[in-house]
């Protein structure tokens, strides 16, 4: 017998197919109920990924590489990498969720070149691409806010319905929910939404209306002086517009590090 070399059996492949890899030992009982379980979801995904059983007592090496301290260990190796893993024999329908979370996209390609289209700003070409996807993949969390992001300053009613799936307690729930902020706002722009009245209203439309147009800047400064003004006036709606645009724009955006201390400060002063 040839011998077992994990990088060729296990890292080199995943670069094409994720690796399902299986730390185990024939004396752990956890173990051997957790290997007739692997094996037919192995066969139910086979399109998707391949398992791989590593006996720790033979080799102890790879043991000591992924520093397994308990089996069984199962981790999930993508593009060289461990992406996520699990320890003991849990139910099998607990690992379907566990996958279905975790494994990769078959689409990914396709999800990347529409983020790279969005990223470049062609949002015409991106849109379709996010389209078919989430028609061969409802479940795919992050199709779901390239493409409501995608559809966020032109569509804002049609985002916030592809963010309808995206719950608390998902992947990417923040940015779902920053989203939907955003999208509300630029319909009170629009004139489709009811707004109460108040001294502050006409700049909190200012603001809105600069976000429509996607004045960033403009509308950060409408919004904090709302803030500094009348902080409850719709429901903490300024503040809650200034953390929104934090979170689309990302953290290292010029304007979120420019206009965060500013909200603190109309905050706290």
């Amino acid at each position: 017998m040839s011998p077992f070399d994990f990088d060729a059996e296990v890292v080199t492949p995943s670069f094409s197919i994720p690796v399902l890899v299986d730390f185990w030992a024939p004396w752990c009982a956890p173990c051997r109920a957790l290997t007739p379980v692997l094996e037919r979801i192995a066969e139910r995904h086979h399109d998707r990924l391949v398992l791989v059983k590593v006996n720790t007592e033979e080799q102890p090496e790879v043991a000591e590489r992924f520093r397994i301290r308990s089996i069984p260990n199962v981790k999930l190796f993508v593009d060289g990498e461990v992406v996520d893993e699990f320890s003991g024999a849990l139910p099998e329908n607990r690992i379907e969720d566990w996958l279905q979370r975790v494994l990769p996209s078959p689409r990914r390609e396709q999800l990347q070149r529409a983020e790279e289209l969005l990223s470049l700003g062609n949002t015409a070409q991106a849109i379709p691409l996010l389209q078919d996807i989430l028609a061969a993949e409802p479940g795919n969390l992050a199709a779901r806010l390239s493409l409501a992001r995608a559809q966020l300053f032109t569509a804002p009613a049609a985002a916030t319905s592809v963010l309808a799936a995206i719950g608390p307690g998902d992947d990417g729930f923040a940015m779902a929910d920053a989203i939907r902020t955003l999208a509300r706002l630029l319909e009170l722009a629009a004139g489709q939404a009811d707004l109460p009245e108040g001294a502050v209203r006409d700049a909190y439309l200012a603001g809105a209306e600069r976000l429509k147009q996607t004045d960033f800047k403009g509308a950060f400064e409408s919004f904090l002086d709302v803030v500094r003004k009348s902080r409850s006036y719709d429901d903490d709606g300024a503040r809650k517009a200034c953390v929104a645009l934090f979170r689309y724009l990302g953290d290292d955006h010029p304007l979120t590090r420019e206009f965060r201390g500013a909200l603190s400060s109309a905050l706290y002063v």
